[in-house]
């Protein structure tokens, strides 16, 4: 079982920066691969980033690459999303997501995911 703690989330300006945190209780961290996934209402989930346990080699989504990073500190099992040139689209609730042992190809896809947060909101004001 884990169990994933977002924080981070918070209104801001088109333009400005914000760091998310993903803190994962568990002892699969290290082996799982990290994602963060947003959601706006009345949508589906939109996968944003992914870091794999492997080899740390991060996946964006077009609409973030470039300006949103992801990295991850297993000694401190968290996941963190840095995201930069933030824009009005932006705003959604983001969750912390977790697959273990999972080193695919497809972690953009969100039912790869078995383990979630319960969200931190991020509204960005134009």
């Amino acid at each position: 079982q884990v169990q994933l703690v977002e924080s981070g989330g918070q209104f801001v300006q088109a333009g400005g920066s914000l760091r998310l945190s993903c803190a994962a209780s568990g002892r699969t961290f290290s082996s799982s691969t990290m994602g963060w996934v947003r959601q706006t209402p009345g949508n589906e989930r939109e996968f944003v980033a992914s870091i794999n346990y492997v080899d740390d080699i991060p996946n964006y989504a077009p609409s973030v690459n470039g300006r949103f990073f992801i990295s991850r500190d297993n000694a401190k099992n968290t996941v963190y999303l840095q995201m930069n040139s933030l824009k009005p689209e932006d705003t959604a609730l983001y969750y912390c997501a977790a697959a273990p042992l999972y080193s695919g190809a497809h972690a953009y896809r969100v039912a790869e995911y078995r383990y979630w947060g319960q969200g931190t909101q991020v509204t960005v004001s134009s």
